[in-house]
């Protein structure tokens, strides 16, 4: 297939991008390269990308509407994958108009890419994070989520809302993908695990918000990309059994799907910790601090549709996971202590 790959740079589009090349896909990556994170990371991840056979690459910003109606009036994809976002809880309470540019703007001009150039599937990244102040767990497809407690996971409900017009209105297949916590090699510097391996092996005492007592569905990316390929090839069509007396939340009488994808498996942040001291060979200085607005105790992913559909099977443990992103942190930044 030809797959348009929208933030290619970044942690999981470039570790798609890689797995849709290796099957034999061409890839157009897009990425508007933000200075959110470390650019040379991105660059980085990107460098291994432009010297694969299969691979193209466009420096493109998706709230730019000229420039992407631009590129969709070429017709050179048949699928979509929209990773590119404004990630992030906390960045969104201190800068609120990155996620509406990003993240509704931005999204719009997918969409209307996608209803006028024929797009066969859209994938798109929805978040864990639209469970918000839920506390029933795991967390259901099958439930509500209509109480965000951030901008950055009402951006990404909206996401849903819009994906699910555009499927009603005009047939557009499309997938919402809710991902819980992402880990592993060349990951974002802002997520924990890249912050605490940084911190510890500084000799930096690292920040544990809510004292401690969170539980994360820590999930490996290698598990994430596989279950994003098969989503891919699994067009989202109507649910003959939906029913509008009894409406299922994460299905429709449109083709438009929405899952849960994420390990299953939540692990306490303290064991997570632990694993990282293990991997690190050294024990880490510990700040704790009380939990940060915006923030969630709990994630814990229930992935059952998606085992049905795609038999989407994650299995890679939280130590090996944690080992390997280590490896390549101090391969990357050729760290030997």
């Amino acid at each position: 297939m030809k797959v348009l790959v929208t933030g290619a740079a970044g942690f999981i589009g470039a570790a798609l991008s890689h797995r849709l090349l290796d099957r034999g896909d061409e890839v157009l990556g897009l990425d508007n390269l933000n200075d959110y994170y470390d650019v040379r990371l991105k660059q980085a991840r990107l460098a291994r990308l432009t010297s694969r056979p299969g691979f193209r690459f466009e420096r493109l910003d998706i709230a730019d509407r000229p420039a992407m109606e631009a590129l969709f009036a070429r017709r050179d994809c048949s699928r979509v994958v929209h990773l590119a976002a404004q990630a992030g809880v906390r960045y969104s309470l201190t800068h609120p108009h990155a996620y509406v540019e990003a993240n509704l703007v931005g999204f719009m001009n997918i969409l209307e890419g996608c209803r006028h150039s024929g797009i066969e599937h859209l994938v798109y990244a929805s978040s864990s994070s639209v469970y918000g102040a839920h506390t029933n767990m795991p967390f259901s497809v099958a439930e509500s989520v209509d109480h965000p407690v951030s901008l950055y996971a009402a951006s990404k409900k909206a996401n849903e809302l819009m994906a699910h017009t555009y499927s009603h209105l005009y047939g557009l297949p499309s997938t919402g993908l809710r991902f819980f916590t992402v880990y592993g090699p060349w990951g974002r510097p802002d997520m924990s695990l890249f912050l605490f391996t940084q911190q510890i092996l500084a000799g930096q005492p690292i920040d544990v918000f809510n004292h401690g007592n969170h539980r994360r569905d820590f999930t490996y990316i290698d598990d994430i990309v596989e279950g994003v390929v098969r989503t891919l090839d699994h067009v989202a069509a109507p649910d003959p059994t939906w029913s509008s007396a009894h409406p299922d939340p994460s299905s429709s009488r449109a083709p438009w799907r929405i899952y849960n994808i994420g390990s299953h498996r939540p692990v306490p942040l303290m064991e997570f910790i632990g694993a990282l001291e293990r991997a690190l060979g050294r024990e880490a200085e510990k700040n704790f601090l009380p939990l940060q607005p915006g923030d969630v105790p709990d994630t814990y992913a229930d992935v059952s549709a998606l085992i049905r559909d795609v038999n989407y099977c994650p299995d890679t443990p939280i130590q090996t996971g944690i080992e390997r992103f280590v490896a390549w942190y101090r391969d990357y930044y050729q760290v030997t202590a």
